[in-house]
């Protein structure tokens, strides 16, 4: 097989560059732009670094195309090529038993990476989802019993994302949820679909034989889930002088204003997606045209639907500031995040609802002040 340097070359990538990419992941992973060369021996120390197992249980393979579907060959996918990816559905050349065999005999050694993207589905007496005669999370135990680091890549995997959404019927649930067990060895990456930067980055992290990254009680990392949305956004000047999109098709609309009216999720959302951005940086969700639809947050879809309407996350009260907390998906942060904001643009007259007479403006699908929805 080929070396990673010869894989570079008939993909056009320069040592330059191929360098950048490492610091950049080096950065990531908190050990600064020193840490760079330590990132690409790593990646160069042959073709077949660690085994890995991906998993495709309750999913759209949406997670899948976000690493795959490149116009050309970028770097993180050649990194991704170098890992020895002995069993996935999805894009494996194996099948039937082949696969099967290839399975076997990475679970035998032990000590692979277990790669899990779609939610585990428990419901219908254990039979809503099968894989060679084995129901998927029967699948997900054996596979993550001995693994040395299991990455749930996705919403569905994190929390169960789109599968779980009311009323269920699959019994999904996410990875961590259903083997608790694994919460030392777990990392969460959420996101429908995840970013393929911070899979890459967390999979330098195993190469190089650093401890895994600071998580947040989510099991994120803090590098990419510790800030809001709104802390990055493009668009938070506008959010500042009361500027805000009302419609689809107008004016405010081409101009980039805000998108907090038609429900923008950013201002409760923890992800970098501002800074890493999508499709090798070339543009994410908000500066595309839409309201964030949190899909960084546990228990997204439930909590943020209906999405293109607002869900007062964010609205004036005593403090300047009134979180309302919609399931799971308001952060405890966002208050702190928040706090300033609510105050100067409250003293302003700019947040244009009030609250008076306790009387609300509070969606359906909202919980009363003070609540929590577990979902």
């Amino acid at each position: 097989m080929q070396g990673l340097d010869a894989r570079l070359s008939l993909a056009g990538v320069s040592r330059r560059e191929f360098l950048a990419f490492c610091g950049a992941a080096a950065t990531a992973l908190g050990l600064g732009i020193s840490g760079a060369p330590a990132v690409a021996d790593a990646l160069q120390r042959g073709p077949r670094l660690t085994p890995a197992i991906w998993l495709n249980l309750g999913s759209c393979t949406g997670c899948t195309e976000s690493l795959a579907q490149s116009g050309t060959p970028d770097i993180a996918t050649i990194v991704l090529d170098m890992l020895s990816l002995d069993y996935m559905e999805t894009l494996g050349a194996a099948a039937g038993t082949q696969a099967e065999s290839a399975l076997d005999d990475t679970l035998r050694r032990g000590g692979h990476l277990a790669i899990v993207e779609g939610a585990v589905m428990t419901g219908e007496a254990g039979n809503t989802l099968r894989i060679a005669g084995t129901t998927g999370d029967a699948l997900l135990e054996r596979v993550c019993r001995d693994a040395a680091l299991v990455i749930a890549v996705g919403s569905c995997a994190a929390d169960g994302g789109w599968v779980r959404a009311r009323p269920n019927p699959a019994g999904a649930t996410g990875v961590l949820q259903h083997l608790p067990q694994l919460e030392p060895r777990l990392v969460n990456l959420p996101t429908c679909p995840v970013n393929p930067e911070w899979v890459v980055a967390v999979l330098s992290g195993h190469l190089l034989g650093l401890p895994l990254p600071p998580l947040d009680d989510l099991r994120r990392p803090l590098t990419f889930f510790g800030q809001t949305i709104h802390d990055n956004c493009p668009r938070r000047g506008h959010f500042a002088n009361g500027e805000f999109v009302e419609r689809f098709g107008s004016l405010e609309e081409s101009l980039g204003w805000c998108l907090y009216d038609m429900g923008c999720k950013g201002p409760v959302t923890r992800t970098d997606c501002p800074r890493v951005r999508w499709n090798r940086g070339v543009s994410w969700c908000v500066e595309s045209g839409s309201p964030c639809i949190g899909c960084g947050s546990p228990d997204w879809v439930d909590a943020g639907a209906p999405f293109l309407s607002r869900t007062n996350a964010v609205r004036p009260g005593i403090a300047g500031l009134r979180p309302e907390v919609a399931g799971e998906v308001v952060a405890a942060g966002a208050a702190g995040a928040f706090a300033i904001w609510g105050v100067v643009e409250t003293a302003r007259g700019r947040l244009r609802d009030t609250m008076d007479s306790g009387e609300t403006d509070r969606t359906d699908h909202e919980e009363p002040s003070g609540t929590l929805k577990n979902g």
